[in-house]
């Protein structure tokens, strides 16, 4: 999310708070119109142009963090429309997971070109002179365009002396590296399922937030006062999340008090991802396949799948850290409850995949547990404990930075075969992920490890995170280098069993 959206933030975490809160005071979901006068009071608007529609678009937002679908302004159902389908303490899952809540979209248009006020209307207007289709005359106090015969070639940009032209586009869209969002009937953003792998790009470059995914938190909180003990697992990107005066037993202490049995580093199962994936590519490149893709992004997987097919089977069979350290869970708690807790949107289909879904029955982001933290008034840094906090190797911890994988992936590999020179290449943002990827259907890869990681500087960058990624990168850091284990294979958390020889 773009710090700097100070007021889109704000919303957006007040709903996952409020839908906490109902879930944790067993308040009745029937008064979630409620809900939206008490966080939207008076008849002031604050955000958009009346209360009416500031309280509608809550009100969706409120929907979606329950798991509901959001709606458009021709549905004339209550707001509590299928609300019994998510009061429940179960995963709830309806496609599509990202959508845009249409009644908060403001129709950016999709490209525009126009002529700013530092034009000069200059003697040799050069913008005119050099569009194809004579859609640039003279006006009063400068240039226009005439938008119906304007092409978008971007000559005038090029040409203006004075750089008064400017081409502009709709935010969302300039940010999903797939191309997956056009435009309905009314020009609002309208995301095309067959192309969209669910990074939530869209959703942290929307001014207006009018794009959000569904939540699983309230379904979450009710697993949590059933009989089955449920056990977090958080990411690598954890630390810094909380504050800088946040320790990571701090966090897991705070976890518990949430009503989660216990708390387990997801470095632990990534841990296992590397040792299985640098085992994998030792044995397979370049004897079986000319390359191959590490597994734990899931929206790097399914763009993979989706825009090249002929590809999917260089990426890697490893499971992602996500299921591993799931697995070790449930084979030590039988019966339990596994919440993955993480700064990914795409890990919550990930968790549908039948693979997967037996072993993580939850998937929820930073943000949505901060919202519990608020609903439950617990502050993770006032918390005292004496506990240490170490479940993972040093390389494990630093699949959370762009890059770390690889890196963690090439270092067991030299463990195993000291001989062996790995070459990488490592991209973030699926826009380049997209071009590596033709470049490696072109052969220009062959023979190397690739890392596509969909967020910008790795999942540190994910939507669902809170704080700036210097701050994160940093704690991570820090974090690593406190591990006990500077391998994984000595991870003693792991069963000997369990490493893949």
């Amino acid at each position: 999310m773009k710090y700097s959206y100070v007021d889109v933030i704000r919303l957006r975490r007040m709903a996952f708070a409020s839908i906490a809160r109902m879930a944790y005071n067993d308040e009745n979901l029937h008064d979630l119109y409620e809900e939206t006068f008490r966080a939207l009071p008076g008849e002031v608007a604050h955000f958009r142009e009346n209360i009416f529609r500031e309280r509608a678009v809550y009100g969706e937002r409120l929907r979606m963090a329950l798991g509901l679908d959001a709606r458009a302004a021709d549905v004339t159902e209550s707001i509590t429309q299928d609300i019994e389908k998510v009061d429940v303490a179960t995963r709830v899952h309806h496609p599509p997971l990202v959508s845009v809540i249409k009644i908060a979209c403001e129709a950016c248009p999709e490209r525009h070109i126009m002529i700013t006020d530092n034009c000069r209307k200059c003697l040799a207007h050069p913008c005119k002179n050099a569009c194809p289709k004579n859609a640039i005359s003279f006006g009063k106090t400068k240039m226009v365009i005439d938008q119906d015969k304007c092409i978008k070639c971007k000559k005038c940009i090029k040409e203006c002396p004075y750089n008064a032209v400017l081409e502009t586009g709709r935010p969302c869209a300039q940010a999903c590296g797939v191309k997956a969002i056009g435009s309905d009937y009314l020009g609002r953003a309208e995301i095309d399922e067959e192309k969209c792998v669910s990074c939530g790009a869209c959703i942290a470059s929307c001014p207006f937030g009018a794009i959000a995914d569904k939540s699983q938190i309230y379904q979450v909180i009710k697993a949590m006062k059933k009989d089955a003990p449920v056990y977090g697992i958080i990411a690598p990107s954890f630390t810094g999340q909380f504050g800088s005066l946040t320790s990571p037993a701090q966090l897991r202490e705070a976890i518990r008090q949430l009503g989660f049995a216990d708390v387990v580093e997801v470095g632990l199962g990534a841990d296992l991802t590397t040792m299985n994936e640098a085992k994998e590519f030792l044995h397979s490149v370049p004897n079986e396949q000319p390359f191959m893709g590490t597994s734990c992004c899931y929206s790097w997987k399914l763009m993979v799948r989706k825009n090249f097919p002929e590809l999917d089977s260089l990426i890697s069979e490893s499971s992602t850290p996500m299921m591993y350290t799931a697995e070790q869970i449930k084979k030590a708690h039988p019966g339990c409850k596994v919440v993955f807790i993480g700064p990914c949107l795409s890990k919550k289909l990930e968790g549908l995949q039948p693979a997967v879904h037996d072993q993580v029955d939850f998937v929820i982001t930073f943000e949505e547990l901060m919202g519990m933290f608020v609903a439950k008034e617990i502050e993770p840094s006032s918390i005292e404990t004496e506990e240490s906090f170490h479940d993972a190797s040093k390389t494990g911890r630093g699949y959370a930075v762009g890059g770390g994988v690889a890196k963690a992936v090439v270092a067991r590999a030299k463990e195993i075969d000291p001989n062996r020179e790995i070459e990488v290449e490592a991209v973030e943002g699926l826009a380049d992920c997209v071009m590596l990827m033709r470049m490696a259907k072109a052969g220009r890869k062959n023979g190397m490890l690739l890392e596509g990681m969909a967020c910008e500087a790795g999942c540190i960058g994910g939507p669902g995170v809170i704080t700036p990624r210097h701050r994160a990168r940093k704690a991570n850091a820090q974090f690593s280098a406190e591990s006990p284990f500077a391998s994984p294979w000595d991870n003693t958390n792991i069963p000997q069993e369990d490493k893949p020889v």
